[in-house]
């Protein structure tokens, strides 16, 4: 470590990092570079700029990464249907591999020997950040000062930026820690570290409560094209242009709100807020359109897959082989699902009310309970019978042996 001149830190601009950045300068005696991605964080950008500089930065980097975010990344991670212990839609946990990879790029153009992260010893983004740049450029060292340091708390953290003259946007007071992009806003820490304690006013943003949402449900269309999501009742919209109007409409219904427990790849159990309310919204419709266009066996092969799929993305596998060749089998099921889902939003609820498309399996003329002219009746007896063979001759041997 001690041929370290140049870092390429991770810089939200938040606790974590405005500390870790005076603290590599101390520490290390090296220059540091900060590198911002703009995911859809909106204010929290604003002068991120000069307050890394303010603090020692050497050079800023903030890139609008939003369309990329969201049609490289968020895009193939649904076309998935993936979803954490049946609850978590992965919005922290996909945004991982893009900061790093495009960090470990900087860090290539700009000559640095090592990478830089706030990732605490406890958490999940150490492993996704650290298993990127592994994958990506072995051979940058990474730094994360919070397995080095002696900086044990968060109050520990407020201390030190305070000795330092480093502006912090939280207080003792107020000490979630939060992460927010295109896909969710987060929060953990403070009074939800008690999973017993209900989540506080300020650990909800994007979304309303859904007693206070209006007393009218909205309908809306939701067009497809190959599992991707692509205009919103008939407009055309690009990817991030997508997540940004479903957030509005999901946040204005109180959809999309997440309190959960879950367990962390490092082994420990934590309690998480998440709000993803233009996510919920396209996980409802675009499942709903599979349910029209994918055929049986297709669907529930891929139902298989969403557990593997989704704990590669929570553990950081995202630039794995497994994960590459789990996503081209998913990407070839959703060569047909292209077509409009309508969907209901009222009160934090998303309820599909019609499904329609050029590729539809769906057979008015076989599924009728009407009289047809498709389907004999009758065959249905020796479909049965073949199908209960097996369990026929179970039986049987079972009685005898008895």
């Amino acid at each position: 470590m001690r041929d370290i001149k140049k870092v390429v830190l991770a810089y939200s601009g938040g606790l974590d990092t405005s500390v870790i950045l005076k603290w590599i300068k101390k520490t290390y005696d090296c220059e540091v570079i900060t590198f911002t991605a703009d995911l859809g964080q909106e204010e929290e950008l604003t002068g991120l700029e000069h307050k890394a500089l303010s603090t020692g930065a050497s050079k800023v980097y903030i890139e609008d990464l939003q369309e990329e975010f969201a049609k490289d990344f968020v895009f193939p991670m649904f076309r998935a249907g993936a979803v954490y212990e049946g609850r978590y839609l992965l919005g922290t946990s996909i945004a991982r591999p893009l900061i790093a990879r495009r960090m470990v790029e900087i860090a290539l153009e700009e000559g640095a020997q090592a990478v830089a992260h706030g990732a605490t010893g406890k958490g999940n983004d150490q492993v996704r950040f650290e298993l990127t740049v592994m994958a990506l450029e072995p051979l940058l060292k990474t730094i994360a000062p919070w397995r080095e340091w002696d900086l044990n708390s968060r109050s520990d953290l407020i201390a030190f930026a305070r000795d330092n003259n480093i502006p912090i946007p939280l207080t003792k007071e107020k000490p979630y820690s939060s992460d927010r992009n295109l896909l969710h806003l987060s929060f953990e820490g403070g009074e939800l570290e008690d999973p017993w304690t209900e989540p506080g006013p300020g650990s909800y943003q994007l979304s309303l409560p859904p007693e206070q949402a209006p007393d009218e449900p909205q309908v809306i269309i939701i067009g497809f094209e190959k599992g991707n999501p692509v205009s919103i009742d008939g407009q055309k919209l690009t990817p991030a242009g997508i997540f940004k109007r479903l957030n509005t409409l999901g946040g204005r219904h109180g959809i999309g709100r997440l309190d959960m427990v879950e367990n962390r790849f490092v082994g420990m159990k934590s309690r998480g807020i998440y709000e993803t309310p233009g996510g919920t919204i396209l996980f409802v419709a675009h499942r709903d359109l599979e349910g029209l266009c994918l055929d049986r066996e297709s669907m529930h092969l891929k139902d298989e897959l969403v557990t593997k799929y989704a704990g590669l993305v929570y553990n950081g596998f995202w630039y794995a082989p497994e994960r590459e060749a789990l996503q081209a089998l998913v990407d070839k099921t959703q060569e047909r699902v292209t077509g409009e889902v309508k969907l209901k939003l009222y009160k934090g609820c998303v309820y599909p009310l019609g499904r329609r498309s050029d590729y539809s399996l769906y057979n008015v003329d076989l599924a009728t309970f009407e009289e047809d002219q498709v389907y004999d009746q009758h065959d249905a007896a020796g479909f049965i019978k073949l199908n209960g063979l097996r369990l026929m001759t179970i039986s049987g041997l079972d009685k005898k042996n008895r």
